[in-house]
């Protein structure tokens, strides 16, 4: 973007922690950072590539996750407007190479602050500092989540708390089986099969790449764990 100060007006609202970090702290990101739009399918950054950057989404969805020898793959999270990369943030403190892919689910607009800028905001900038390290809590208490929920959940209860989860905002969830199945560590013919099942007990609609969420408190109380 050519006007630093609009680049850091649109960083400051959709990161409210940036913003809080004051003015000095938004106009150095958006003085060292590049705005790239990309369109939905475009692959950010892939396994075993140097890191290019810290990026800051201001709009669309990134998703991040891991392939595996078999053709699998496992996500480990999605980014929305106002999330940063702490897989990036990680590489690039580690001077390591990305261990997962990052693919645009949608049109995406971010903020990338190249990797020399990046190291110099974290040792210079106390208040970026603090925002950066917080996201490694915000993400090993996430990951603390998910290792209790596939320990102690079963897939079911699992695939339900999904479901309940996407449909917050609209009933009707964009999905495929296969989707829903990565992001479960799943394979797809287990989730199709209790995709269909709970179809048969009322509690969605099924459709081509779309699942109406029809009964969420039903959902929602299987996906209770057990007392």
């Amino acid at each position: 973007m050519s006007d630093p100060a609009a680049l850091a007006d649109r960083i400051g609202a959709a990161f409210p922690s940036l913003a809080a970090a004051g003015r000095g702290t938004l106009e150095r990101i958006a003085r060292h950072s590049q705005l790239r739009r990309v369109p939905a399918g475009s692959v950010m950054f892939g396994e075993h590539q140097p890191c290019g950057g810290f990026p800051l989404v201001l709009s669309g969805a990134l998703r991040i996750a891991q392939h595996y020898p078999n053709g699998r793959e496992m996500q480990l999270y999605r980014l929305g407007p106002g999330d940063a990369c702490v897989l990036s943030s990680s590489c690039l403190l580690g001077r390591m190479q990305y261990p997962a892919s990052g693919t645009a689910e949608t049109d995406l607009e971010i903020a990338v602050l190249p990797p020399p800028d990046f190291r110099a905001l974290v040792a210079d900038d106390p208040a970026f500092r603090e925002y950066v390290f917080s996201l490694f809590g915000e993400r090993l208490a996430s990951l603390l989540g998910i290792v209790e929920a596939i320990t102690y959940q079963k897939l079911d209860q699992r695939l339900a708390a999904l479901l309940v989860r996407r449909a917050r905002d609209d009933p009707t969830i964009q999905a495929t089986h296969q989707a829903l199945a990565d992001e479960l560590g799943s394979v797809r013919e287990i989730v199709t099969r209790l995709l269909r099942h709970f179809e048969d007990r009322g509690y969605v609609e099924l459709g081509r790449e779309r699942i109406r969420v029809a009964d969420a408190k039903a959902l929602a109380e299987l996906a209770r764990p057990a007392s």
